[in-house]
């Protein structure tokens, strides 16, 4: 053999060995005790891979990919419960299960947490920091180039971008950070947050949106039953305004996963017909 042939051989080798110990390294027995890990971790993972999610992985109110989920056992977020079961990764959010996660790593079981999704770059961060965690780097780097050829086919730059009022209970609104505002700037939206320069956490009363006359005023659908929560957002005062939305459920704005985009493309219809 050539030593000019040694090379490549030697490079294919070398990959070889190091796919091997990816596979071998991967975790066989994930846990999940957060809703949006649970999906990232359902949509990159092996089949098998993810052995329990959180209580709210089989709520479509809460998870965006709950009925994928249906036949994946729910967990209690205890650390009792999420110990007998030996898992070798355990996966939380960093505002979630704070006892729990706490007593888990105090017992030597390896916990990874993810901060909450704050824009659409997360997401791509996250689906990528997943993909090595689960031993599914290809799985995740397809993930994400299908996200950002979506996103691509969704952006625009409107000429007039309309004044949205995403309403959510107790006064509050989706301010122009965060997720939720993130979604509506990629979709040709500006949040009424920004255009009443409200402070970070200031509430909108009703009074004040009324007056304020946004373009579209989005809430989000009620619960089955009656709630104190979403009694405001069916207020007669709101659809006399003629304005008012009533968007999708809240799973697609919770979590940062490829489905946030059937969100924005949500959004982006939703403007067009508008104007």
């Amino acid at each position: 053999m050539r030593r000019s042939d040694l090379i490549p051989l030697a490079a294919a080798l070398f990959c070889a060995v190091a796919a091997a110990a990816d596979v071998e390294a991967a975790p066989a027995r994930v846990v999940s005790l957060n809703v949006c890990t649970d999906q990232l971790a359902w949509l990159i993972g092996a089949p098998g891979q993810l052995v329990s999610v959180s209580p709210l992985a089989h709520d479509p109110r809460s998870a965006a990919l709950a009925a994928e989920m249906a036949d994946v056992p729910r967990n209690d977020a205890s650390a009792e419960q999420v110990a007998l079961m030996q898992p070798d990764l355990v996966l939380a959010g960093s505002y979630t299960a704070r006892a729990t996660v706490q007593m888990l790593i105090g017992l030597g079981y390896r916990v990874e947490t993810f901060q909450p999704t704050r824009s659409l770059s997360d997401i791509r961060e996250n689906i990528t920091r997943m993909g090595v965690l689960l031993g599914r780097p290809a799985r995740a780097a397809a993930l994400v180039a299908d996200f950002d050829a979506r996103l691509a086919t969704l952006s625009d730059a409107p000429e007039t971008r309309p004044v949205v009022a995403y309403y959510l209970p107790f006064n509050e609104t989706a301010s122009g950070e965060g997720l939720t505002g993130d979604i509506l700037h990629a979709a040709g939206m500006t949040t009424i947050a920004e255009a009443l320069d409200l402070a970070p956490g200031e509430t909108l009363p009703l009074e004040r949106l009324v007056l304020a006359q946004p373009d579209m005023i989005l809430v989000g659908a009620p619960y089955d039953s009656p709630a104190q929560a979403t009694a405001l957002l069916q207020h007669p005062a709101l659809r006399a305004t003629g304005k008012l939305h009533e968007i999708g459920p809240s799973a697609g704005w919770i979590c940062g996963l490829p489905s946030t985009l059937d969100t924005v493309a949500e959004m982006r219809a939703l403007r067009r017909s508008a104007q």
